[in-house]
């Protein structure tokens, strides 16, 4: 892509030339690459950190969970003795809240979820954008390329044509030179 733009012209300060008189051109759709590619990784940032927020809470489900399991198995009533009701309440209790504490923690859990999904899908327009400005440089440095392929074979062609008339007098010019005294 690059080899097309650099064929002609002046060297802009990002180090690329431009065709035809097109420097701006060029130069606008770099710096919309650069733009596009910026709200890109912003956008894959952003879906990082939803991914990573749904991680942390999936985790900390997972110990919930196995703190509740692990409750239940030190519940007084099912250790076979007789338990003083203070105890049964207040396990009773303990229990209840963890209940309410890991509800509110699936909330959280599938609202993360739900970010992520969004961020991913917010990240598709981003990633579309950043390639169809790629496609179109590429487009226009092909196009310049071709141009300049052009340029160059007239050129080559000029050139050939020159040296076939100056072959062509050549001779002509030599024997007039021998014909006069």
């Amino acid at each position: 892509m690059a080899a097309g733009l650099r064929l002609a012209g002046s060297a802009g300060p990002d180090g690329w030339r431009s065709f035809s008189g097109a420097p701006e051109m060029s130069h606008a759709l770099l710096t919309l690459l650069a733009q596009a590619e910026r709200q890109r990784d912003a956008g894959l940032a952003a879906l990082a950190r939803a991914q990573n927020q749904a991680q942390r809470l999936q985790a900390q489900a997972e110990q919930l969970h196995q703190y509740r399991q692990d409750l239940r198995l030190r519940n007084p009533a099912t250790q076979g003795q007789a338990a003083p009701i203070d105890s049964l309440l207040v396990h009773q209790g303990f229990s209840g809240r963890l209940e309410d504490v890991i509800d509110q923690q699936q909330a959280q859990r599938l609202a993360a979820l739900a970010q992520v999904d969004r961020q991913r899908q917010a990240l598709l327009p981003l990633e579309l954008r950043v390639a169809s400005v790629r496609k179109l440089l590429e487009r226009r440095a092909e196009g310049q390329r071709l141009v300049q392929q052009q340029h160059d074979q007239r050129q080559t062609d000029e050139t050939a044509q020159q040296q076939q008339k100056r072959q062509g007098l050549s001779p002509f010019t030599s024997l007039h030179a021998t014909d006069t005294p």
